[in-house]
């Protein structure tokens, strides 16, 4: 029985586990491993994984795990105050390590599928929509106080469909490459640089003003908190209200950044 099989027994070592679960076209993807994996997530992953795979949950079973780790982080944040983004902040980093955690119990089991693929995809749309509709809930100050609460619930509506479309951008450029009979896009940074020059030097100017960066799940469970802590002496909802304005348009803005950018890359050229 070799290891990496879906019978196989458990990994005899830490190490071993590591060179199945964590090989290098995983670790060295451009776009698909978010900064805190390459931080610390990914050191701590195959500990969990250790321990998961002394169990009989399926890869898409941990799938299961992170989104509803991730629907409890923005839940979370129906908790008025700083102990409610704390927890959010919380689990937002947990999600984020059963993210890594699926992927490598099924590279050990080899058990990768379409379906993991799709339901890794709901967890991270579907987190990533409702945290702002929850921060458009704390902006709003529960009870309501119609009509006027509800300009707070509508942007936060607002932004979790731009944080959406935005998302989908990217699958729509694997999708239109598929429907035109062209290769899957490699994961890397040159597939994604602009043709125009002027382009490119936005791009390089945008690294030094990264706001595009603030919509993921851990982001913006950072700034939430952040806003927490801040409000706690400038006066809450005042601050989240203050946070949801400035993102709104911040938000509309890389969208169309982000479509401009993948016009003008090679990623939708044949």
């Amino acid at each position: 029985m070799t290891p990496g099989t879906p019978a196989a027994a458990r990994p005899s070592s830490i190490a071993e586990l590591r060179a199945v679960a964590q090989p290098p076209e995983v670790r060295l993807r451009a776009n698909a491993e978010h900064w805190t994996a390459s931080l610390y997530l990914r050191d701590l992953s195959p500990y969990v994984t250790w321990m998961l795979l002394k169990t009989n949950i399926s890869a898409n079973g941990v799938t299961a795990l992170m989104i509803l780790v991730g629907w409890s982080t923005a839940a979370a944040l129906l908790i008025p105050g700083v102990w409610g983004a704390l927890l959010a902040l919380v689990l937002g980093q947990l999600q984020m390590l059963i993210d890594c955690c699926d992927g490598e119990v099924a590279r050990w089991r080899k058990t990768s599928s379409p379906a993991g693929v799709f339901l890794d995809k709901v967890g991270h749309y579907s987190t990533e929509a409702l945290i702002p509709i929850a921060l458009g809930i704390r902006a709003a100050a529960y009870p309501f106080e119609a009509p006027a609460d509800f300009l707070w619930t509508t942007l936060g509506v607002l932004l979790a469909l731009i944080i959406v479309l935005n998302k989908a951008l990217n699958d729509m450029v694997h999708v239109a490459r598929a429907n035109a009979g062209l290769t899957k896009l490699a994961d890397t940074h040159g597939e994604k640089t602009p043709t125009s020059s002027a382009l490119v030097r936005l791009r390089r100017l945008a690294r030094f003003v990264p706001f595009h960066r603030l919509y993921h799940s851990v982001e913006l469970t950072m700034l939430i908190f952040v806003a927490a802590l801040v409000g706690v002496f400038a006066g809450q909802p005042l601050v989240d209200r203050a946070v949801l304005i400035v993102l709104v348009p911040l938000a509309f803005l890389a969208l169309i950044g982000h479509f401009v950018a993948i016009m003008a890359s090679k990623r939708v050229r044949s």
